[in-house]
């Protein structure tokens, strides 16, 4: 696992005491973030949140420390929620919040190239809707527009 750079989060409970607008979106998507944790057995109990990015409407990308179910089971992970697909990443190759929205761009890229093969995605990153070309097209949509419009922000990070 690669060290986690806490320079480039911020606790949950702080982030939202400093913010003024988009209050209830956030919260939303910390919620989300924490019922794509606890939807997992290994997931005993969340015991730190943080926020490393954060766009209204768009996504959150937060990171978690848990108390594992199993000895197998990282005690560090990254969440990412929005407008999109929920999946938690490890923090192997992401030691900011920038590399893991990459990681889970390219994961998505990847089952996106899938669906619209028509190619199996069983071995993929999981994504709760049926892999056919149409769901492929919006998914694809939206990456763009993460890539473009919101890691782009992120450039220097993803050098890290």
């Amino acid at each position: 696992m690669v060290e986690i750079d806490f320079s480039k989060v911020v606790k949950t409970d702080i982030y939202i005491s400093s913010i003024s607008e988009d209050k209830s979106e956030f919260n939303s998507m910390l919620i989300e973030a924490h019922s794509e944790l606890n939807f997992y057995n290994w997931c005993s109990e969340i015991l730190e949140s943080y926020v490393g990015i954060f766009v209204a409407g768009v996504v959150g990308v937060f990171l978690f420390k848990i108390k594992p179910g199993s000895p197998d089971v990282d005690e560090w992970l990254w969440v990412v929620v929005g407008d999109l697909p929920s999946i938690y990443l490890t923090c192997d190759d992401s030691p900011n919040a920038a590399c893991a929205l990459d990681s889970y761009i390219g994961a998505m890229q990847e089952w996106v190239e899938a669906a619209e093969c028509g190619d199996s995605v069983a071995n993929l990153v999981p994504v709760n809707v049926p892999a056919t070309p149409e769901n492929a097209s919006k998914l694809k949509s939206r990456l763009t527009m993460l890539d473009e419009r919101v890691l782009n922000l992120y450039e220097k990070d993803l050098k890290a």
